[in-house]
């Protein structure tokens, strides 16, 4: 079952409207701390569809048509005259200091909402995936480099790797720099190993967003298809499926995980499907298909298939990595801090060519991930929430004239000479920044139209 479009776009539109807030939030109340007038307060551009007027400075507040930003208006004596019990309360009448205070606000309000979100998510509990591997593919580098299904990944490049994030990230890091990766494997029986992934010339291409474990060859572990447990009365029990039988295929399709499972049933609500399970007795395996009339049950307002089954204990293979409230402060910190040299990383080798500029991605395939995190649930609806606004807080902070990391430049230079830049130097960096910005949009733009495409 697929997100929606409408589903989408009311998820891209929450996660936008949120992030910015913060993002404007911040210049607002830097501005505010440091006695600068602020004149307007929209979320969003265009025809303000809310408006308000309040405190003693009459700020306008508004909540505008096109979701797509905002901003925070100060006042200028450059834009025109001020009245003189307004003198000294101009942005640009301000001292430099503050002035690059309030901007540099904006992008920390990013990274701080980002260590909020990975707070409430180590308190409440972050559903965790051990670093298994699955299938792996013939004539693979993975199969070149000895991998083989069930080993676990305990460190890449010398790096422990807890979780399958740890692992991709670590995996990038050092296929990007080296054309390698180093892993450290343990197989079933606790026996360690090391295994080289040596990719050379290919690893520009292994970047490219959905590329990496299909071109190593080699696929995550998943819960398999197994039954763990029956629901009494259940479709499963009234065919006779037993505990421990293993489904292989339902009306031929074949079943090579749980998910797969769920993926097949799931459509079929009450309908009579073909089931197809192995069963091992005295160490013989045997095979056997069986007609199941599934059950349905009501999921997020649908009517799903059941068949009656859990899946059996897969407790070695997942976890739930909860903490307390003092501890997960510092783990949200460093998170945030590990996302984002992550990020920046990324972003540097995309400009030297070293990463497929494939993953800079627009607001068509931002909305696609929104819709999808937020039908699978609030965890990892607030876990993209806290990427992409470390993603928003490192664009504002590039040194493009138009964004805050360019106004910091701008700032920072009138410091240090004492006057600040000509008016036609502004001008120059402004038309600089927004062809740059114009060529990002067109390459994000372009990349989610060939998603769509295939």
């Amino acid at each position: 079952m697929g997100t929606s479009i409408i589903g989408s776009a009311v998820a891209f539109i929450i996660a936008i409207s949120i992030l910015i807030a913060v993002h404007e939030y911040g210049h607002y109340i830097v501005g505010r701390w440091c006695n600068m007038k602020v004149l307007r307060f929209s979320i969003g551009f265009g025809k303000p569809l809310l408006r308000r007027v309040a405190g003693p400075d009459r700020t306008e507040y508004c909540i505008a048509a096109i979701p797509l930003g905002g901003y925070v208006r100060f006042l200028d004596s450059r834009e025109g005259s001020i009245l003189p019990e307004d003198e000294g309360r101009a942005f640009d009448q301000r001292p430099v200091w503050q002035r690059i205070a309030v901007l540099f606000a904006g992008p920390l309000f990013n990274f701080l909402f980002a260590i909020v979100a990975y707070w409430a998510l180590f308190v409440y509990g972050v559903p965790t995936a051990v670093p298994a591997i699955g299938d792996v593919a013939p004539g693979s580098y993975a199969e070149r480099a000895g991998m083989e299904s069930g080993d676990r990944i305990l460190a890449v490049d010398g790096r422990e790797t807890p979780d399958w994030e740890a692992t991709l990230l670590a995996m990038l890091d050092q296929l990007v720099a080296e054309g390698r990766i180093d892993l450290t494997l343990e197989d079933a029986e606790g026996d360690r190993r090391p295994a080289s992934l040596i990719v050379g010339a290919d690893r520009t291409r292994l970047t490219e967003p959905g590329m990496l474990f299909d071109g190593l060859g080699f696929q995550a572990w998943r819960f398999p298809a197994v039954v763990g447990t029956l629901t009494a009365g259940g479709a499963a029990e009234a065919a006779g499926i037993e505990v421990g039988d293993r489904i292989t295929a339902v009306d031929g399709e074949p079943v090579g995980n749980f998910n797969d499972l769920v993926g097949l049933v799931a459509p079929r609500p009450d309908v009579a499907v073909d089931v197809t399970y192995s069963r091992e007795s005295a160490g013989v395996a045997t095979q056997d298909t069986v007609r199941v009339v599934l059950g349905s049950a009501e999921r997020d307002g649908q009517t799903v298939g059941m068949l009656g089954i859990g899946s059996a204990d897969v407790s070695e293979y997942r976890y739930l990595r909860q903490y307390g409230p003092g501890e997960s402060v510092g783990k949200a910190v460093v998170k945030t801090w590990e996302m984002s040299v992550f990020t920046l990383k990324m972003l540097g080798r995309m400009l030297t060519g070293d990463v497929s500029i494939k993953n800079i991605s627009g607001p068509i395939n931002i909305a696609q991930f929104a819709g999808q995190s937020a039908e699978r649930g609030p965890d990892y609806f607030l876990s993209f929430l806290a990427i992409v606004s470390i993603s928003l807080g490192i664009l504002n902070l590039l040194p493009i004239p138009v964004l805050d990391g360019g106004q910091i430049v701008y700032q920072s230079i009138e410091l240090a000479k004492g006057s600040p830049l000509s008016e036609r130097a502004q001008i120059i960096g402004q038309q600089a920044g927004i062809v740059a910005l114009l060529l990002l949009m067109s390459f994000a733009f372009y990349n989610d139209i060939a998603r769509i495409l295939g």
